[in-house]
This record gives C-alpha cells, sequence and structure tokens, in this order.
C-alpha cells in the first residue's frame, strides 16, 4: 500500500493507509486505528405519552451513510433504576413508552447530523393507551397501569405514621387551623445540558466521562445493565456546569453510549439538547398539601398532621425518598411534640420528577410557613416573635426521631428581623408594600446511603511528595458547590500549608476512593469528616519526623504557613518540604486514609432511615414586596437571609451558595412551572410539554435580581469539620413562603400555591372586593387510600425509637378514623 501523508488541526502528520472503513465507507487513516474518531450518538423519542411499542423497524437508519450502530430496547434487556426498590426504566423502552421523550431507539453515526438524519428513518409502530395526567387522575384510574408495580392501581407509594396521639393532642388544641397548598413542579434549569462519552481500552475496559453528579452510582449501574465486572468499568465526573439534582440520577443516554462504545469499539459521544433535558427532567415534583395544626392561644404547636400528594411522572427515580421527604423533616425546625404524615405518590404519564434543590422539603416548608403566619395573623401575635419562641431546642430528639445537634435559627430570625427593619414595615407600610418572613431547615448530609450497608460514606486519600506536594484523592464531585475548594482547604488546614499548594483528584471511580455522590448537602461534612482524619494521620507522621529533627516531642510541633515549628520556641523549626524529606526517610512513602460513616440514626422503625442527618442548617428570610394592585405585578426590592452555617471555610463561596439558593427561591416563587397541555385529539390527543424551551420557560434574569442582605450565622456543630454545616440547599426553603407572607402584608392575599402570579393576585383582591375569603389556591384534597399509620411513640413520651407492638410483638397500626383503641396494645 501506498503511504501518504496529510497533517491534522495540530500540525502533526497522519499517516494515510489507503483502504476504507468497512462500517463507514470513510478512507481510514493509520492513527486513526491506534486511537479511533469519536462517533456521535443521537436517541429517537416518543411523541406519544403512553403506548405499547409493536414494532421497531431500523432497516433504513441502518443502511444510511455514516450510520455505525442502531441500537433498540431489544439490545437492553436489564433494567435500572437508582434505589434498589424502582428498577424500573430501560436504557431504551423495550415494550412501552410512559411520556413524551421517553427514548426508543438511537443511532451512532460519524456525526451529530447524520444520527439526526437517521433518526426519521426508524419505523416506530405505537399501540396508544389511555393517558393518565395528573395524581387526581391517577386515584380515579387503576387501569391500564403505567408500571405492574405500586401499591395499587397507578399509585406508586403510600405512606403513613403517626407518632403519638394526634387526634387526641388536636381535640385538647385551642385553635385547629386547616389548610390546602399546592406548589408546581418545575426543572433545575442548569446551564450544561447533560452530555456523557464512552470509551474503550484494548483490554475491552470501559471509561466514562459524564456530566453526573453521582459517579459511584452511575459506576454500580452500567455495572447492571451492561452485565460487566464492576472492576472493569471507570467513571470520571467532569466538572458539572451546574446540576442542582438534575444529574443525581443515572440516566438512558449514559447507558446507551457504554453499549454503543463497547460494540464498537470506538468513542461514542452523546449531548443533549434543552430540550431533551426538558423530557428527561427528574426535578421538583408537583404537590398537593393538606395541613392540619392545633395551637395554644400563645402560639405553641400542640400537635401538626401533614398530608402530601406528589405528581410523580413517569418513572421511580428517586420518588420513594422524594415522597418520604415531604413529611420527614416537618418536626426539625419547631418544637412539634405530636407528629402525623400521610404521603402517597402517584405515577402519570409525564417526565419523571425526582431530586431538585431541597429535594421534597421546598413543597411541606412552603405550606407550613404561610400557615404560621396565619396562625400569628389570628392570634395576634407578630409571625417573627411567634417562630421565635416554637424554635426547635438544641440536642433534642424530635417527635419522629430525628436527632437535633446545634441550632442557630433565632439567632438567625433575630438577625433578619434588625437587619430589615421587620418592626417598624410589618403590617405598617402602605398599601402595595409588604414584607414576610419564613424560617427552615435542612440536612447536612443523608444519614444513611442509598444502597444500606455498614461501610462509609466516602473516603479521602492523601498522598505526600518528597518535593513537598500534597495530593488527595476523593471521588467527590465539583458541581460549582465549591467542594474541590472545601478538599483543598481543609487538608491544608491540617498540614499548615496554602491551598494552592494542594493537587486534588476527584470524581473518578478508577482512581479515587469511593464518595456516593454531591446530592442532599453531604460533601462538606462527609468529604471533609474524612479529609481531616487522612490529614491528621499524615501531620502525625509528619510531627514525629520533625520532633526528632528539631530536638522536641510531637505533641509540641505546629504546622503553619508552611512551616513546622516547636510551639514554644518558634525559631526552631523546618520547613513543610523539610518535615516531609525527613517523615519520608523514617517512615517511607507517606500518605493516610480517611473515611466516614454517619452516625446510627435513634430511631429503630422502618422508614426511620429517611431525614438523619449528622446535623441540619437553619435559615430565615425576610422578603419585601411591592404589589400594583392593578395589574398584581410583584416587585422584589430586597431581601435578607440568614443561615445558620456552622461554622463558614469560605466566606465568598458561602454567600454564593446562599445567594444562588435566593435566586432559585424567587424564580420558584413568581414564575416557574413545569406545565404540560393537550395536544388536539386530531393530533394525538397526547399529553406535552407547553414550554419545553428556554424562549418560555420562565425563570428570573440578573435584571430580576433584588438586593440581598446574606449573613452567615456561626454556630459551630461537634459532627461537622471544623463545625461547617451546609449552605448549598438550606436557604433556598424559606424564600418561596417569606414572599407569600410578604404578598399578604402589601394587599391582604393569601396565595396558597405557586408560582405567584399577577392573574392569581388578581384573582384573589377580586374574591377580596366581593367580601369572598381573600385567597388563591386548592379548594380540596381528594380522598386518598392512605394505609392505617405506623405507630411510634414520641421521645417525649417515654418512646423506645420503635414501633409501638402488641404484647405478642405484632406492630400496631392505628385506624384512620383517630383515637380509636388499640386493642391489646400498650397503655
Amino acid at each position: 500500500m501506498k503511504d501518504k501523508t496529510r497533517f491534522d488541526v495540530v500540525g502533526k502528520p497522519r499517516r494515510r493507509v489507503d483502504g476504507r472503513s468497512k462500517s463507514t465507507g470513510q478512507t481510514q487513516f493509520a492513527d486513526d486505528i491506534v486511537r479511533p474518531r469519536m462517533l456521535h450518538a443521537k436517541m429517537l423519542r416518543s411523541h406519544l405519552p403512553h403506548a405499547k411499542v409493536v414494532s421497531v423497524d431500523a432497516t433504513r437508519a441502518r443502511a444510511y451513510p455514516g450510520v455505525h450502530l442502531v441500537l433498540t430496547g431489544a439490545d437492553f434487556p436489564v433494567s435500572y433504576g437508582l434505589l434498589p426498590v424502582t428498577q424500573d426504566e430501560y436504557p431504551l423502552a423495550p415494550q412501552r413508552v410512559r411520556y413524551v421523550g421517553d427514548p426508543v431507539a438511537a443511532v451512532i453515526a460519524r456525526d451529530e447530523q447524520t444520527a439526526d438524519e437517521a433518526l426519521a428513518l426508524i419505523d416506530v409502530q405505537y399501540e396508544q393507551l389511555a393517558t393518565v395526567s395528573s395524581p387526581e387522575e391517577a386515584l380515579l384510574t387503576p387501569e391500564p397501569r403505567i408500571h405492574d408495580y405500586g401499591e395499587q392501581g397507578n399509585l406508586h407509594r403510600l405512606q403513613a405514621y403517626e407518632f403519638g396521639d394526634v387526634e387526641e393532642a388536636l381535640a385538647k388544641s385551642d385553635h385547629v387551623f386547616e389548610d390546602t397548598f399546592f406548589y408546581q413542579g418545575n426543572t433545575h434549569l442548569a446551564m450544561e445540558e447533560h452530555a456523557a462519552v464512552a470509551e474503550t481500552d484494548g483490554e475491552g475496559k470501559l471509561t466514562m466521562w459524564a456530566s453526573t453528579q453521582v459517579p459511584h452510582y452511575l459506576h454500580r449501574t452500567l455495572a447492571r445493565v451492561l452485565q460487566m465486572n464492576a472492576a472493569h468499568i471507570r467513571v470520571i465526573a467532569c466538572p458539572n456546569g451546574g446540576g442542582f439534582g438534575g444529574k443525581t440520577d443515572v440516566c438512558n443516554h449514559e447507558m446507551v453510549v457504554a453499549k454503543a462504545a463497547l460494540m464498537l469499539g470506538r468513542p461514542v459521544k452523546i449531548c443533549l439538547t434543552r430540550q431533551e433535558v426538558f423530557y428527561m427532567h427528574r426535578g421538583r415534583h408537583p404537590v398537593l398539601m393538606k395541613i392540619r395544626t392545633g395551637v395554644s392561644n400563645e402560639g405553641r404547636i400542640d400537635a401538626m398532621h401533614v398530608q402530601t400528594l406528589l405528581d410523580g411522572g413517569a418513572y421511580g427515580s428517586y420518588g420513594v425518598a422524594s415522597t418520604f421527604y415531604t413529611g420527614a423533616l416537618s418536626c426539625v425546625t419547631y418544637e412539634i411534640p405530636r407528629y402525623k404524615w400521610d404521603g402517597c405518590r402517584a405515577f402519570t404519564n409525564k417526565p419523571p420528577c425526582g431530586p431538585k434543590r431541597g429535594h421534597g422539603t421546598p413543597q411541606p416548608r412552603f405550606g407550613q410557613e404561610i400557615q404560621l403566619d396565619k396562625i400569628a395573623e389570628k392570634l395576634r401575635i407578630d409571625p417573627a416573635e411567634l417562630r421565635l419562641n416554637i424554635v426547635a431546642k438544641p440536642n433534642t430528639l424530635t417527635a419522629n426521631w430525628l436527632r437535633i445537634g446545634s441550632i442557630g435559627l433565632a439567632e438567625c430570625i433575630r438577625t433578619v428581623v434588625a437587619r430589615s427593619d421587620w418592626k417598624s414595615k410589618h403590617g405598617k407600610l402602605p398599601v402595595g408594600r409588604g414584607v414576610g418572613i419564613a424560617c427552615s431547615s435542612y440536612l447536612s448530609g443523608a444519614g444513611l446511603a442509598i444502597y444500606w450497608n455498614k461501610m462509609p460514606h466516602t473516603g479521602v486519600q492523601i498522598l505526600l511528595d518528597r518535593s513537598g506536594q500534597v495530593t488527595a484523592y476523593c471521588g467527590a464531585t465539583e458541581v460549582g458547590q465549591g467542594s474541590d475548594d472545601v478538599l483543598a482547604g481543609i487538608v491544608s488546614e491540617v498540614l499548615g500549608i496554602d491551598p494552592r499548594d494542594v493537587r486534588l483528584v476527584t470524581g473518578d471511580t478508577g482512581i479515587t476512593p469511593i464518595d456516593l455522590g454531591s446530592y442532599s448537602s453531604r460533601v462538606t461534612v462527609m468529604m471533609g469528616n474524612a479529609a481531616i482524619e487522612a490529614a491528621e494521620q499524615v501531620r502525625e507522621k509528619l510531627a514525629q519526623a520533625a520532633a526528632e529533627l528539631l530536638d522536641s516531642v510531637p505533641e509540641r510541633i505546629v504546622f503553619a504557613q508552611g512551616r513546622a515549628f516547636v510551639s514554644e520556641d518558634p525559631s526552631r523549626s523546618l520547613s513543610f518540604v523539610e518535615a516531609v524529606v525527613a517523615a519520608e526517610t523514617r517512615f517511607g512513602t507517606i500518605g493516610a486514609l480517611g473515611s466516614y460513616a454517619p452516625p446510627k440514626p435513634p430511631g429503630k422503625f422502618k422508614g426511620a432511615g429517611v431525614g438523619p442527618s449528622p446535623a441540619y442548617s437553619y435559615t430565615a428570610c425576610v422578603v419585601e414586596v411591592e404589589v400594583d394592585p392593578n395589574t398584581g405585578w410583584i416587585t422584589v426590592p430586597k431581601i435578607w437571609i440568614a443561615h445558620d452555617i456552622g461554622r463558614t471555610l469560605n466566606p465568598t463561596l458561602a454567600r454564593g451558595q446562599a445567594i444562588g439558593s435566593v435566586y432559585m427561591g424567587l424564580g420558584e416563587a413568581l414564575m416557574e412551572e413545569q406545565a404540560f397541555r393537550r395536544l388536539p385529539a386530531k393530533l394525538s390527543n397526547a399529553l406535552v410539554h407547553r414550554v419545553p424551551s428556554m424562549l418560555d420557560y420562565k425563570s428570573p434574569t440578573t435584571l430580576d435580581m433584588p438586593e440581598v442582605d446574606c449573613v452567615m450565622v456561626e454556630d459551630p456543630d461537634p459532627n461537622c469539620p471544623f463545625g461547617a454545616k451546609e449552605a448549598g440547599q438550606g436557604p433556598l426553603l424559606p424564600v418561596m413562603p417569606a414572599l407569600a407572607n410578604a404578598v399578604f402584608d402589601a394587599v391582604g392575599v393569601r396565595i396558597d400555591e405557586l408560582p405567584i402570579t399577577p392573574d392569581k393576585i388578581l384573582a384573589a383582591l377580586e374574591r377580596k372586593a366581593k367580601g369572598e375569603t381573600p385567597r388563591f389556591g386548592p379548594e380540596s384534597f381528594p380522598e386518598v387510600p392512605y394505609p392505617d399509620p405506623i405507630f411510634v411513640v414520641p421521645p417525649g413520651e417515654g418512646g423506645d425509637g420503635d414501633v409501638l407492638k402488641t404484647p405478642d410483638g405484632k406492630p400496631v397500626h392505628r385506624p384512620r378514623s383517630g383515637r380509636a383503641a388499640r386493642e391489646g396494645a400498650p397503655a
């Protein structure tokens, strides 16, 4: 064969080998054989919300020039899902599609355009099925079932718990308030869309680069779907251009490119469009809520009963956890001695919902904080004072057996009240202007892993080189929240060096110790504790070696400013590099491993695993609004927010997280909604997105952002690294209810659903003018077949954290009628 030469884009000569690729018919070059060119994948998605897949004919697509492979559901016989209890998805739907956008086939071609053109050549025959469009419709439509598993019909999950006799407490309360609220679903809107690249090496091992928040769980899922040895898979989580929970699920496109790379032996890439990200969704669940709360004349809570109904979309995703989170954290913010919660998640033929910043907790917090304002109004108590009087106590157990450690919420409330000049504004501003307050709490990491086990939740490895280089390895993923900075900062703080001297390797399952992922605000606490453990082990060896050279003892060696010195005589010192060399001379290569697992949860009942955390963060927020009574238009001049962070490790990043939460909360409060519409019958009657585009999906711009007065309240928590708690999610939660309460203060109408839009304000003002209840929101809550609740005696009444049992050891389920006698149960 003749050798010919051409130059690639960087000027490197490339040897041409006369010949054609069998798969593409294109000229091959010698270096293509060593490292084949990238191929590109596109996915064919269903245009119907619910249908059987009768047949998929890809004959024409496979013959299209430039196409290397076409995959269908037949190529993926194994299902997957992030939670062990919901393995209900396939990379490509083999038998049934369940929402508009459900993928049924994929084309892998020489470029995206070719792949996109070939998609149009795939012929899919469907048999359309009835569509379930809402949880209310799911309750009334048990058939056809969207999935063959679940509680009943199209109800995915039903849960009920009671901690103490709630009906008895409500009967004795001075006042009982009952309200219904609705929180519309919305999406994450990360700047970077989802993307993945998969490649195999000469040994058939797979490497994937992905925009994921959970490389460890993606690694597990790839091994399951591909039926491949997990040790032969490596997942590298690229720094994300935003995640907010949208990249915490494992995704079908990731499985598709992995399978294609294995079959073709070439790297395969896929980048989703913005429209496809809307289809994938995994965003905020729409939740309908009914809340009954009994209070004393002084405003103290006697008992609370929360009922939630979630629109889960077409698949399980995180849905079981999401359902629990609509009830699990209600008692962490304020003292609630008795508590009852009923939760239901329904399947619908819409894109699957999942975790979004605050995962399951913003919805009930919205309702509870508005109801507290209604209670304060009725009892003629200042809303801020009412909250101050009922703040939960530190180092206590809640009614539902969650352990509270440090809590700086009272100081947060006092801070925003003082800085906003609350007392001279609330109820005293001219009509059209008002202020509102709300509070919240959130996890600093989930107390249990998704796959329950007794292993650590994270690990950090530190390696020192005789040059003085410090390398820290951890599986945690940088998604813009600053986790890499936290890791470098903690290691450098312990070793007394500059953070810039710490080299980081993170988010790589082939190199780093396991970390479960960047979700539930877990990274600072869990990775941080592991990093301290590893760094302290390294420091101990350095101190021993330095002490020998400095004629001292290890306990008196201090590390700071890049030096090791004797505490009582800083002039006796070594450089950090000299200390490392001395330690390596004495001990050999210097390195250490640290790991972390959260404390054991205090609850023993089934379901007690959702809600425990090493620590909880707390936030208070005041929002000021201007409402035009003629148009309903809302302007937000300023927001004050105080966040109990424990201790601030990086003030700039912490403030950025809090202000970012305010921005996202403002969008959810005023405009963001993942809404749907039906096409006309002649166009299939399909349920489709109303706005699957950033051209129409409303989100605040920089011009919409108000001034934000942000304060970090420090109350160090002993369970956390240097006392630092989370800051990435908690500050979002109080923004929406504070704004709703401010609207009431401004124009005297309650908007009990999100988003709060001008048309809703005008409708409520019209009712007010007619002498009707000045409110806009859901009027009723449907009958839901909640089970009889599992009954657990709260700690304040002598409970042991387990389900109440009969003398023969059977769990007690209280009849839903309330205070029915528990036959055979202990008194």
